[in-house]
């Protein structure tokens, strides 16, 4: 496959001046298209990722990571791409890893391609590890399979599988629901292993205001008011590449 004309990475991000155009630079020489969607940022994140290179889609105010994802997710379909990648905009993420995800969409036909960083999980902080242990586990028995890290963000999309489903986060949760959409459509998810980079002391994600956002959805998808958290039949495939 050429994936150089069929793949477009997309970096939602907000406030990331300080990594952007290293994050966009080190896409490009991987994969030559790449979208950063500006979520709304006040400082010069849109700037810096054109400068590397980057087509830059901004929102005028902060709506939140699952609203930047559906932007820059549509844009790569409307364009005429067939698959997309995603990558945080804070440098957490190595494009060195992107070749293993292409490798595992090719042998296996995959739909979605999740990094798992649980085989390095001692180098993830204490607090993010244990929610994403915590978080994984309710997902993974909820979707009937394992689901090893649920909550990276780094993924290998078929766009017109992601088209059909119907997803409505706006935020963080975003993650989870995805996953769960795609396993409950019968579509092939697997993990490939990437690399665990360290995000700092800061990160945009707030643990009362989005552990509530989240906890919300979770109660969604009991209540079968959540279309991607309905129970698949069975799905039983291998998840690691």
């Amino acid at each position: 496959m050429n994936w150089s004309r069929t793949c477009l990475v997309v970096i939602p991000c907000f406030n990331e001046g300080k990594s952007i155009a290293l994050v966009a630079r080190d896409a490009r020489r991987r994969l030559s298209a790449v979208m950063v969607v500006d979520d709304g940022s006040s400082d010069n994140t849109s700037t810096l990722a054109r400068s590397a290179g980057a087509n830059v889609v901004r929102h005028a105010r902060n709506l939140g990571k699952g609203a930047a994802l559906r932007t820059g997710l549509a844009l790569a379909r409307q364009q005429g791409f067939q698959w997309a990648f995603t990558m945080d905009g804070d440098g957490q993420h190595r494009a060195e890893d992107i070749p293993a995800f292409l490798s595992c969409a090719e042998d296996t036909g995959a739909s979605l391609i999740c990094g798992n960083r649980m085989h390095m999980a001692q180098a993830i902080p204490p607090l993010r590890r244990a929610v994403n242990r915590w978080m994984s586990r309710r997902i993974s028995q909820r979707a009937g399979r394992t689901l090893p890290d649920s909550q990276c963000g780094f993924r290998l999309i078929a766009l017109n599988d992601w088209a059909a489903l119907r997803l409505e986060s706006d935020h963080f949760e975003i993650e989870s629901e995805m996953l769960l959409a795609f396993v409950r459509a019968g579509h092939q998810v697997r993990f490939v292993s990437i690399q665990v980079v360290p995000k700092g002391p800061h990160s945009h994600i707030c643990p009362i205001q989005d552990g509530w956002r989240w906890l919300r959805w979770w109660k969604g998808c009991h209540g079968g008011r959540v279309w991607g958290c309905q129970r698949p039949a069975g799905e039983a495939a291998k998840a690691q590449c």
